[in-house]
């Protein structure tokens, strides 16, 4: 019986350990061919995005993020690249470690701990990795370690060039030698103005090794340092690189030292493992499928370039490519509340919250945006920067006329509330700003001779159709909010006018006569750019009858430009998964990232063929997928509710962790 027993646990921990092993894989993003075209993934920490390369010890850039100079002399703001501390130049025996004579080249992006390795064999004199943090503790900064084992007696040289992008002036640069618990340290320390809007950046960056080294450390120009290291002998050392500027920091120039003091005197050993223990924290917000690793690596590395571009309480929130490049000059859009934030909703509070609070703390810029156009109450900028006002690029009609970011905006605060249940933030932050929210479209919207009303002239979500009027979106979106309003209003005992659901209730959704949703009123089925009618079934929720929905799927998705933003394909989805049929739901979710992804780690751009990772909205719409349609999860007035829904029929289980403030977990199971 014993041995009997003893088989039993035996195989057990076996399985566990088989489990534990697939899923380990499904964290891992690798590639091993040196020559293949190659498009970067970010590390980044909500603060900086750090944006590694192929090269040896290559960082091509530190993008800031919310620190805004301008594309020119009369540009629109354009978010900063920072000043670059992490430019190690590295040589062997007098030769520069560039791709010339390196093997065995590898690199990996370990998801859940949010490292970027790289390691290869130089010249068959050494064997070299290196990893890149961009240290979740402190989000000014990033940390490279460096790992060395000579295979032969070689010299070592070690210099780091601290990188100036074109953005700045007036650059100034310089070493400082201080004493930190009794050592001797030599700092590397950049100040520069940007070239437009005059913010100051400034940077720092040292070396750190072990003092029992018999390192030669140099300080001239540059801060640099040389070893000699003997066959078989290992040698290891970190460069530890701080970026602030005068958005965050009144005095950027000695904070950015004092954070490099504070990492020297806390060390190494501890900076990582508090980055560590944080990332382990966010990843109790996760997604996890069994039966497609495939998926499962891409649906971890959409919610991997989420959590990297924002944090709790930073009240900030989320451009289109997050922190890997300065697409769309790095400017809030609504996708922000439309495709990133549910997700985050669902998954981690402060990040929600920090995305509210974003729209929150630029009410009164929204206010006098109205008051410009004529109208009454808050109305959101279509493109917005740190300032909050609008940033879009004047040629663009989205800046005047894309008015349903204003309803975005409100329909979010409300949904914040629902999963939440703060009586408390509803009335105090999040009912004033439903409010103005409400008001805008009081006055925006005009009564027709019927009764009903029509909100005219806007640009659509789908962004080919331009000064139409009763846009089907916009119009459903607005009843949504104003619906929400009236709610909220009641929860704080508040009067509201009558207005409010008498423009809910009449404003106009526009049919063809087979009972189609027409986009907007002069709408005869020409191509569109992206989702924009069948958003009123998911996530509006105004439809909800399964023969409408399946309608107006049939008649859209054709309709769609295969090419453009991918996240129509994931609204399709949803809205499949949920009426039953998983596997239809399934070819459209690999369609919403599959076209996008580029090499080698499956970084995704905005459309199909496109070469601008990563492109975090569309990571919005897949995660989308599989929280609300694929496990059918849904936010409503009293909380989350679990709808019917259909897995893929390869997929056996669907996992979602650490769900709402109670970080309850939820499932679909394909086997029951």
């Amino acid at each position: 019986m014993e041995r009997l027993m003893t088989l039993i646990l035996f195989s057990l921990l076996t399985i566990f350990q088989c489990r534990a092993n697939e899923q380990s894989g499904t964290w891992l993003l690798q590639t091993s061919d040196y020559n293949s075209k190659y498009y970067g993934a970010i590390v980044a920490n909500g603060g900086i995005g750090i944006l590694p390369w192929k090269e040896p010890f290559s960082i091509r850039q530190v993008l800031l993020n919310h620190v805004f100079d301008a594309t020119g002399e009369q540009g629109v703001s354009r978010v900063l690249r920072g000043i670059n501390p992490f430019g190690l130049q590295v040589q062997i025996d007098g030769q520069q470690v560039n791709g010339d004579c390196i093997s065995n080249w590898k690199q990996t992006i370990d998801m859940k701990e949010a490292v970027h390795y790289t390691n290869f064999d130089y010249a068959g004199k050494a064997d070299i990795r290196y990893s890149v943090y961009a240290l979740r503790n402190m989000p000014y900064a990033g940390l490279v370690h460096v790992e060395i084992e000579a295979k032969k007696d070689l010299y070592l040289y070690v210099a780091n060039k601290i990188d100036v992008p074109d953005e700045y002036k007036n650059v100034d640069s310089h070493l400082i030698r201080m004493n930190v618990n009794g050592e001797k340290v030599s700092l590397v320390h950049t100040t520069a103005v940007s070239k437009y809007r005059g913010v100051i950046v400034s940077s720092s960056s040292t070396f750190i090794y072990d003092k029992k080294y018999n390192v030669v450390q140099e300080c001239d120009k540059v801060n640099h340092f040389s070893k000699l290291i003997r066959k078989g002998e290992r040698f290891s050392f970190d460069l530890l690189g701080t970026i602030c500027s005068d958005r965050n920091f009144i005095d950027p120039y000695n904070e950015s030292v004092r954070e490099i003091i504070y990492g020297i005197a806390e060390g190494v050993t501890h900076l990582i493992a508090k980055h560590r223990q944080l990332w382990s924290d966010l990843w109790k917000g996760d997604i996890i499928i069994e039966g497609d690793d495939e998926a499962q690596r891409a649906v971890r590395f959409a919610l991997y370039n989420l959590y990297s571009s924002a944090r709790g309480g930073s009240r900030l929130s989320i451009p289109p490519f997050g922190l890997s490049s300065q697409g769309y000059n790095g400017h809030v859009f609504w996708d922000a509340e439309f495709w990133m934030y549910p997700p985050m909703l669902f998954l981690n509070q402060g990040i929600a919250k920090s995305m509210i609070d974003y729209r929150i703390d630029r009410l009164t810029g929204a206010y006098q945006r109205a008051m410009s156009y004529g109208y009454r109450g808050a109305m959101f900028p279509w493109e917005s920067d740190d300032a909050g006002e609008e940033s879009c690029p004047v040629a663009a009609l989205s800046g005047p006329f894309e008015h349903h970011i204003t309803a975005d905006i409100g329909i979010a605060a409300w949904n914040y509330y629902c999963m939440s249940g703060n009586k408390k933030w509803l009335l105090s932050e999040g009912f004033p700003l439903i409010r103005e929210v409400a008001n805008f479209w009081v006055s925006r919207s005009s009564k027709n001779v019927d009764g009903s009303y029509s909100v005219r002239n806007v640009v659509c979500a789908d962004e080919y159709a331009i000064g139409v009027d009763d846009n089907a979106f916009t119009n459903g979106a607005v009843i949504c909010s104003l619906r929400n309003a009236v709610k909220a209003a009641a929860i704080c005992r508040e009067k509201v006018p009558a207005i409010w659901a008498e423009i809910a209730d009449k404003l106009r959704i526009l049919r063809f006569k087979d009972g189609i949703i027409k986009e907007h009123a002069s709408y005869v089925g020409q191509r569109i750019k992206q989702a924009d009618a069948n958003l009123i079934a998911y996530p509006l929720g105004l439809i909800t009858a399964a023969k409408d929905i399946r309608r107006d799927l049939a008649y859209y998705e054709d309709k769609i430009n295969k090419r453009g933003p991918a996240m129509s394909f994931s609204i399709l989805a949803v809205q499949y998964a949920r009426l039953g049929d998983g596997d239809r739901a399934y070819r459209l979710f690999k369609q919403s990232y599959c076209p996008n992804q580029l090499p080698p780690f499956g970084t995704i751009s905005e459309g199909s063929g496109g070469t601008n990772p990563y492109f975090v909205t569309g990571a919005g719409g897949m995660l989308q997928v599989v929280i609300n349609g694929f496990c059918g999860l849904e936010i409503t007035d009293h909380g989350i509710k679990q709808l019917p829904s259909a897995l893929p029929g390869h997929w056996k289980k669907v996992i979602i962790t650490g769900v709402g403030p109670k970080r309850r977990i939820f499932v679909r199971d394909n086997r029951k």
